[in-house]
């Protein structure tokens, strides 16, 4: 049963409890509150249980251990309290489990699936204690102290010395151990609880060889592999975070969250993630996305791709304008992505990959933000408020100013990204000098002079075999009126001021009337 994403409201019923063959259920990221229904444990064949971001109030209740076959549990983004039950730890099928972002207090179990800090998740709970070292929690307060007599105080003195040395050695051992063999992290709870180690990253791509590599970012490199996948052999794109650069970790968090719930056609989709050991004992962060062909946006407007015989293929008025829809649909989905927007913060044709079908999918969420305060203090708070959000010629001029990120941004980037595609020209040519911009050389010449801005590959005649010479709407004045209308809409979407820019879905219906003009 798949309802995430939705608006559903009110609490979930406790009916739910008849639905004794139900394997998985995902009721994620609507406005459902209320507590989680006791009945919960008579669903017995449940193995996949996700009820994140709702508002979902209460304890945890003790009914879930009855669900022996659970192996995916995620109660994140909610407002439950309480104690963690210790009765998750004795849950031996349990894989993942995500707590994040509640008010749970008291100490965290120390047993069973709570030993596995990459996978379980209990950040966002300020009130938590204790733990595996690796959870990074505070340690929990002692006891209110009682008089005792001197010599019991001795022998718990002593007794406590030895144990302190028994856990360092076991301590020490456990850390060897875990430099011997890779341990994977579990995947994202919205897939089928893939698990995947460096050593089958390496395998899978031969050993990150260079002729393996297909992209280089900021934050690490990505390498085209094949892997088995539910006994089947699939081609993937892996994406290894150089953990050396300045902020790759929080990269990593930072994509981890919002990939986690995410889900669109126009998306790049994840598959799993690593976290883990490398062959040298470092540590070692990657991302498995599904691979997609027809590679990046960027490479098509500027490396001029070469089709089977060899002639350059060029993207035509119809598809650059299916392509810019298909960005703007993603771009409206994350800005009203529910319980909170989120803002991709690093909108550019390199971060736009094209699958078989030449559909794009935007990738890349390393600089992603909520627009919610808990994530933004997680997320926002780790670099410098005044850092630039994205990258030069497509970040949004308030953010040099130190402005926080908003949506408002990403259609900034939208709009240069737009006057790009249809003018051929990238947004930090140097024929711009530093007093013009691509904005304004393009408003310059719009709409008398837009011949001399508009890509000339788009003015050619489109032969597809459909069109013939008199084609009322293949007529090269026909396309600069078309073209002129989407660098209006790129104009308008990066403006100088935020409150002056359209909104996505407004550019995305606008686009969608172009559309049907040109090809009807």
């Amino acid at each position: 049963m798949y309802l995430a994403h939705n608006s559903l409201t009110g609490a979930l019923p406790s009916e739910v409890g008849n639905l004794v063959n139900l394997g998985e259920l995902d009721i994620s990221d609507n406005m459902l509150s209320g507590k989680i229904p006791t009945r919960i444990g008579e669903c017995r064949a449940l193995q996949y249980l996700n009820v994140s971001g709702n508002f979902l109030e209460g304890t945890i209740p003790l009914s879930v251990g009855q669900l022996r076959d659970l192996l995916v549990l995620d109660l994140s983004q909610n407002n439950l309290s309480g104690s963690i039950p210790v009765l998750l730890g004795s849950m031996k099928g349990l894989a993942t489990l995500n707590l994040s972002f509640n008010d749970f207090e008291g100490e965290v179990p120390k047993d069973g699936i709570f030993l596995n800090a990459t996978a379980t998740s209990v950040m966002g709970n300020n009130a938590l204690c204790g733990g595996v070292p690796q959870l990074n929690l505070k340690m929990c307060s002692s006891p209110t102290k009682r008089k005792i007599f001197p010599n019991l105080v001795i022998i718990i003195a002593a007794g406590s010395a030895i144990l302190l040395v028994i856990l360092f050695v076991l301590f020490v051992l456990c850390k060897r151990s875990r430099l011997r063999r890779a341990k994977p992290q579990i995947s994202f709870p919205n897939e089928k609880h893939i698990r995947v180690s460096y050593a089958e990253l390496a395998r899978a791509t031969d050993g990150f060889t260079s002729e393996n590599l297909i992209g280089v970012g900021s934050f690490g490199a990505v390498y085209k592999g094949k892997m088995e996948i539910s006994g089947q052999q699939v081609v993937v794109a892996v994406k290894v975070l150089n953990l050396q650069q300045a902020g790759a970790a929080r990269s990593f968090d930072a994509e981890c969250e919002a990939l986690r719930s995410i889900r669109h056609r126009n998306l790049v989709k994840v598959i799993t993630v690593c976290s883990s050991i490398d062959s040298r004992g470092g540590d070692f962060k990657a991302l498995v996305f599904e691979f997609l062909p027809n590679r990046n946006l960027e490479q098509w407007l500027y490396k001029r791709l070469e089709e089977e015989d060899n002639e350059p293929k060029v993207l035509d008025l119809t598809e650059r304008l299916q392509i810019a829809m298909d960005v703007a649909s993603a771009l409206d989905y994350l800005h009203h992505h529910k319980p909170f927007p989120i803002v991709h913060c690093d909108l550019k044709p390199s971060n736009i990959i094209l699958d078989d079908d030449m559909v794009a999918h935007v990738g890349d969420f390393g600089l992603a933000r909520f627009l919610h305060e808990e994530h933004s203090d997680k997320l926002d708070k780790s670099t410098s408020r005044n850092a630039i959000r994205g990258t030069i010629g497509y970040v949004a001029p308030e953010y040099g100013l130190g402005n926080e990120a908003s949506i408002n941004g990403d259609v900034y980037s939208y709009g240069i990204l737009l006057l790009e595609m249809f003018t051929g020209k990238r947004p930090t040519s140097s024929e711009f000098g530093e007093v013009l911009s691509l904005h304004k050389h393009v408003q310059m010449a719009l709409p008398d002079q837009a011949a001399s801005v508009i890509d000339q590959d788009l003015l050619k005649e489109e032969n597809n075999g459909k069109e013939t010479v008199g084609d009322y709407h293949n007529t090269e004045d026909m396309r600069i009126s078309h073209i002129i209308s989407i660098l209006q809409i790129g104009i308008s979407c990066s403006k100088e001021t935020p409150s002056e820019r359209i909104q996505i879905g407004d550019a995305l219906r606008e686009l969608q009337t172009i559309r049907e003009l040109y090809t009807h």
